[in-house]
């Protein structure tokens, strides 16, 4: 130690032996406990058949893996990080606080000392560097690092289970219209066919298309903005969106439950919001070095994930209007219901999944935020230097609780429904054993079209676009490039093949 009367510290050679049973005994048990918990927990989710769910739960058993790995290097590693000297000049730049003066940096290192025997388990505390050079990484810097990255994981995925658990409350709200549909026996086909609807009457062309934006891009996506702050999804938007994607993709299963599917996709795509991907490991390196005295950085970056937020709310909302446009633009009235048509053409570079990717960002950033606070709070104090002033710590507090509360019950809600209008559907269309006949028949196929011409199996098999259909005599192939006839004959299979497979997920 570096006080001259401190005494040295004990190493496990002189240490009671019941001390160390005992605090094994503890170490282990809560890791038992843990380990078990997790294990019945997924043995819960199999029991309820919630796959996404028990398979979200398997992704944060890898986030706990990588952290007890990311534990052990910095615990093997440690010794050489301490060691590591640079001079003084190099530590002086880029600093989180400004260097306190030289007489109470003097005082203070006795008391840093006193700090790495209460927390670290370290052989050795005192400082190995000759004159005019310093430790690249104390122990307890290095020590509160460990933490710092223990802290983000945690607050990571309890942030995106709260997203998902108070955004699919908001959706099963959404189920009494499903159900009423089911109890007024209602037939998509029937209704195309009953009555003529004059589509600027319609509420859904009225709340996206007449008044607010009718004649100006520009209004129209002020419009699609403040939207997302109230009612961003009413009866009128759910049973249209519902009747153009019954439509377009399941038009032969009347009865299809898009409640139940949208939230079985919804569940699928939670597993790859709850990780941490390695390029937001990167956004943490590059903040974790920005984060410099007088910059403020942790309060402007506040602002990303607020502004990515809104900016993916009116988004998803401006598809909702550029649907109601496309009918309204076209016809004055219609036989049957008004039915929209679902198109990849309405996202971001026709690419549904890039909302999901950010959604995926606004919460680990928003996480990173809050984890920071709370880390700074009970490692540093609120009155620490890297904590900043009050007047920034505040506006980023609200900011963090209006993103987890906006993505909860207006944006995460719009993502489950609007994405559904891409111009292909999900495989949680179907239940877990259809997608794993589907899979199963699609790799036969394969096989199938690889086999020489003088293979006797029969059958017929499809692979993007071609259908070939083999027999003892003779062998057809009709691709993209064959006659009209042949062409629609193929998509009538396909789109029955899908419509039976919807109808039997339905019914299992």
């Amino acid at each position: 130690m570096s006080g001259g009367g401190d005494e040295e510290e004990t190493t496990l050679e002189y240490t009671p032996t019941w001390v160390v049973a005992v605090v094994c005994t503890v170490i282990v048990a809560i890791s038992l406990s843990v380990e078990r918990l997790l294990h019945f927990l997924g043995k819960y989710l199999k029991k309820k058949n919630q796959k996404p769910l028990f398979q979200a739960l398997q992704k944060v058993k890898e986030e706990l893996m990588l952290l007890g790995f990311i534990s052990l290097l910095l615990t093997v590693f440690q010794n050489m990080l301490t060691k590591f000297c640079v001079p003084k000049e190099v530590m002086s730049h880029l600093l989180p606080c400004k260097p306190p003066e030289e007489n109470h940096v003097t005082h203070n290192y006795g008391l840093w000392q006193q700090a790495i025997g209460r927390h670290l388990l370290s052989s050795e505390s005192s400082s190995s560097c000759s004159n005019g050079k310093v430790p690249l990484l104390s122990l307890e810097a290095l020590h509160h690092l460990h933490i710092f990255i223990f802290v983000l994981a945690i607050v990571h995925v309890t942030f995106c289970v709260l997203t998902v658990v108070f955004g699919g409350a908001k959706i099963r709200q959404w189920k009494h219209w499903e159900d009423s549909i089911a109890k007024d026996d209602y037939n998509p086909e029937e209704a195309l066919k009953k009555k003529v609807t004059h589509v600027h009457e319609h509420a859904f062309i009225k709340d996206h298309f007449l008044g607010i934006g009718k004649n100006s891009a520009l209004l129209s996506w002020v419009h699609s903005f403040f939207k997302q702050f109230y009612a961003s999804v009413t009866k009128s938007d759910y049973l249209t969106l519902r009747l153009g994607f019954i439509m377009t993709h399941c038009r032969g299963n009347p009865k299809f439950n898009f409640h139940k599917y949208m939230v079985r996709a919804l569940e699928d795509d939670f597993k790859r919001v709850v990780g941490i991907s390695w390029y937001l490991w990167i956004f943490v390196v590059v903040f974790l070095l920005l984060n410099v005295d007088g910059w403020h950085t942790y309060f402007w970056i506040a602002f990303i994930p607020f502004i990515l937020l809104l900016a993916v709310g009116m988004k998803l909302e401006h598809v909702i209007s550029q649907l109601a446009h496309e009918v309204a633009e076209k016809h004055v009235a219609i036989e049957g219901e008004l039915v929209v048509q679902p198109s990849d053409d309405h996202f971001w570079f026709h690419r549904p999944q890039i909302v999901l990717f950010l959604i995926h960002i606004i919460l680990f950033q928003n996480s990173f935020e809050i984890a920071f606070f709370f880390w700074i709070l009970f490692t540093y104090g609120f009155d620490s230097c890297i904590m900043g002033k009050v007047g920034y710590i505040i506006p980023r507090l609200i900011i963090g609780v209006i993103i987890q509360v906006l993505c909860s019950y207006s944006t995460l809600p719009l993502y489950a429904i609007v994405t559904q209008m891409g111009t292909h559907f999900k495989k949680a269309i179907f239940d877990e054993h259809v997608q794993a006949g589907l899979l199963g028949w699609a790799q036969k196929a394969r096989k199938g079209l690889r086999t020489p011409a003088g293979n006797p199996n029969r059958g017929t098999t499809i692979q993007l676009g071609k259908v070939a259909r083999s027999s003892d005599n003779a062998k057809e192939e009709i691709g993209p490039t064959g006659t009209a006839a042949a062409a629609a004959a193929a998509a009538a299979a396909a789109a029955a093949a899908a419509a039976a497979a919807a109808a039997v997920g339905e019914n299992k």
